[in-house]
């Protein structure tokens, strides 16, 4: 007996459409890219209209978090880069939040987007979560891992992205 391997994945019923287990593995993703442009966008908006955030020493300044996360961080010269200029060090981490929370939402330029949360994550847990004991306490870890699935599958629906892709093949001559 040989077993065939599904090369598609989203069948049709006899009828042409589409079962609700179908139409779920479709939009899988969308619950956890809304979450995640909703999360970055409201991160980013929160770094940018707090004022004690954008300052380089005091309580809540970017400054002072950074300072006290030095010694118990994975790469403590990555600190030091940003402690040369924590305000502005600040405003990028501020307005990177945004354009990934923005674009993972638009589904503009989807797997770029969700690269640059990724690696926001990334930094943000070797540096201030670094210390969480257990791992899983610190959630920039969490974040990182959630957004790989978007790495690897873009913004393929309800997104800029598909909107223009459909448009290139319509204008290449049909839609394949």
């Amino acid at each position: 007996m040989t077993y065939g391997m599904r090369a598609d994945t989203y069948t049709t019923r006899p009828t042409g459409r589409r079962g609700l287990r179908d139409v779920a593995g479709h939009y899988a993703l969308l619950p956890l890219r809304i979450f995640l442009g909703v999360t970055f966008v409201y991160a980013g908006l929160d770094k940018l209209t707090n004022s004690a955030f954008l300052t380089s020493g005091g309580a809540g300044s970017i400054g002072d978090t950074m300072r006290a996360a030095r010694d118990s961080s994975a790469l403590p010269a990555l600190i030091d880069v940003a402690l040369k200029s924590p305000v502005g060090f600040g405003y990028a981490i501020a307005l990177g939040e945004l354009a990934v929370g923005i674009g993972t939402l638009l589904g503009l330029f989807g797997r770029l987007a969700a690269l640059g949360g990724a690696l926001i994550s990334l930094s943000l847990w070797l540096t201030v979560s670094w210390t969480a004991t257990p791992y899983y306490y610190g959630n920039d870890l969490a974040y990182l891992m959630a957004w790989l699935p978007l790495v690897l599958a873009g913004t393929p629906f309800l997104s800029l992205d598909a909107a223009w892709r459909t448009r290139r093949r319509q204008r290449a001559g049909g839609y394949h």
